[in-house]
């Protein structure tokens, strides 16, 4: 039997006692329950009715005991090592002292590691104003079935929390964290104050803001650098901007009213950001989006831009795996750009620039070819778009009520409604078919403001690389160097040859080959296995006959 706190003097006579006091609490949004301030207090305050110093304070605040866990309680782990390795003073005995058993363990094996640790330290424990000498068989039987229901309540919480979370997502209900840009709304049910929703706040302009940064060619580096230079774009938790969050906010699907249950979005009750709610605005997020996770885009880490072709154009030697990166070299000689495979082909820097540069230019001067290039009829896009996201909503609403009839149990035939073969079954067959509809949404998304500056501008080349200021006009900006980039990755593919013979000094016809968009040899994505990669284009070897843009003359090149 446990010892009342204040008989203690009488069982163990002539001994100062020293409080260890802990205390833990796990997430509570509803407001309730003690907090780790509270349940110290209450430790102070028993220490204090019976003269027991307190040696030292643990607290484990907004972490869970269960087994569930996803973070470790860092002052749990302290509390048992001064147990292990700071003994008492002489003539003192510790007491441990908490709330309640849930508050030191909802898991039996940290039970067990604190019951060790107590009984080798020769210390006791209490919590629900008893005292337990873990010495004694009775003592350890009784906090041991006390852990077996704090275990217990755990997995019923967490059951609990796993149909909650069912019903939310169902239902379209938000779910975790507050995302940046909206408000979470509350009201009293039952006393309990539940969430029924978000609406966007003042913050959610930042939001489309950012996308359009991003869509208009501009990196995410120089965004960073813009929401920490705003003050009213501030994160609410403090923290500042970093390239990170900002590419995890631009690729979160919350914002136009969706959100994720097992990997399947389904429409929410909040309504999309305004911008976003549009199919203009759709199509902006599903451009950013595929811009984001295009494998075939690579920067250095931490680094602007600094090379207009580096890791876009590609070696026509090796095929379509292997790109070209700039190479700048130390001797003094110019930069030039190298095949970074097998380093068979190479060309100076500013002599490919100045190739691809003006062939974009005089490409999205032909006003007409570009415009068919580009802009497909718009009734016809709507309607595949429309049927695509037709397609999309049937197979993810197939899925969801396949997996929810897998969850509900049938006491008539004391079976699930479907069974975990069928599932996978459906799964197999359905899965593929969503993710084709899915790629076919993501290809309907428009054209970008950057591609349609460079479209409808009088002059493309002003827009490419704008003018100083003069007596007739104004300066004119041109693109930034991320935005060509963006440019020239959306609407042709360059492949670099070897020149015919070494050390070539002029840029031989045929040895650069672009392929516009819509033309054969056209590639959005480069490939990045040489496994994969197709037999590669005839180089000037082979083209014995000009390639209009291919066969332009240049500067020196090197072989």
């Amino acid at each position: 039997m446990p010892y009342a706190p204040e008989y203690l003097h009488l069982v163990f006579p002539g001994v100062t006692f020293e409080g260890l006091l802990y205390g833990r609490n796990s997430d509570d949004a509803i407001g309730q329950g003690n907090s780790v301030e509270d349940q110290l207090s209450t430790g102070r305050t028993l220490c204090a009715q019976h003269n027991w110093r307190i040696g030292r304070e643990f607290k484990d605040t907004d972490i869970s005991a269960s087994r569930h866990a996803r973070r470790g309680r860092d002052d749990f782990e302290a509390l048992l090592d001064t147990i292990a390795n700071e003994p008492a003073a002489p003539n003192v005995r510790r007491i441990v002292v908490a709330f309640n058993a849930a508050r030191y363990y909802r898991d039996l094996e940290a039970y067990v590691r604190l019951r060790k640790a107590c009984m080798a330290g020769n210390v006791l424990l209490c919590y629900n104003g008893q005292v337990y000498d873990l010495s004694r068989r009775d003592d350890r039987k009784s906090t041991a079935q006390h852990a077996v229901d704090a275990e217990d309540e755990a997995e019923g919480i967490r059951d609990q929390n796993l149909r909650t979370t069912r019903l939310q997502a169902e239902a379209g209900m938000p779910h975790g964290k507050t995302q940046f840009g909206y408000t979470r709304t509350y009201q009293q049910v039952n006393g309990r104050r539940r969430c029924t929703g978000q609406t966007e706040d003042d913050q959610g302009t930042f939001v489309v803001q950012a996308l359009r940064w991003v869509d208009s060619g501009r990196s995410i580096k120089s965004l960073v650098r813009w929401l920490r230079s705003t003050p009213e774009a501030a994160r609410p938790d403090g923290k500042p901007w970093d390239e990170q969050t900002v590419r995890r906010m631009l690729l979160n699907r919350t914002y136009l009213g969706e959100r994720v249950w097992r990997g399947t979005y389904v429409k929410a009750v909040w309504e999309p950001l305004k911008g976003l709610e549009s199919p203009q605005g759709r199509a902006m997020f599903n451009r950013v989006t595929a811009m984001l996770t295009d494998p075939s885009r690579r920067t250095a880490r931490g680094q602007d831009v600094a090379h207009l072709l580096s890791y876009i154009g590609l070696c026509g030697e090796c095929g379509d795996h292997a790109m070209l990166r700039a190479n700048v070299r130390r001797t003094g000689r110019r930069p030039t750009m190298d095949c970074d495979e097998k380093h068979d082909t190479s060309i100076g820097e500013d002599v490919l620039n100045a190739y691809v540069e003006e062939a974009v230019i005089d490409w999205f001067s032909s006003k007409s070819k570009a415009r068919t290039a580009l802009l497909p009829a718009d009734d016809e896009v709507e309607t595949r778009a429309a049927a695509a996201q037709r397609l999309v909503n049937a197979y993810e609403e197939q899925l969801a009520e396949a997996k929810a009839l897998s969850e509900e149990f049938d006491e008539a035939t004391g079976r699930f409604k479907l069974s975990v073969a069928s599932l996978a079954s459906m799964e197999q067959r359905l899965l593929p078919k969503l993710e084709a509809a899915r790629k076919e949404l993501r290809s309907l998304t428009g054209l970008s403001p950057l591609l349609l500056q460079m479209l409808e501008a009088d002059d493309p080349d002003l827009v490419w690389n704008g003018r100083p200021e003069t007596e007739r006009g104004p300066a004119v900006p041109g693109l930034t160097l991320e935005q060509k980039r963006e440019v020239i990755r959306s609407i042709v593919t360059v492949r670099l040859y070897k020149a015919s013979t070494p050390g070539a000094r002029k840029l031989e016809p045929g040895r650069v080959r672009l392929a516009f968009v819509g033309e054969p040899g056209f590639r959005a994505r480069p490939l990045r296995a040489p496994a994969t990669a197709p037999s590669r284009l005839p180089g000037p070897r082979a083209a014995s006959s000009g390639t209009s843009k291919g066969s332009r003359a240049g500067a020196a090149g090197a072989s």
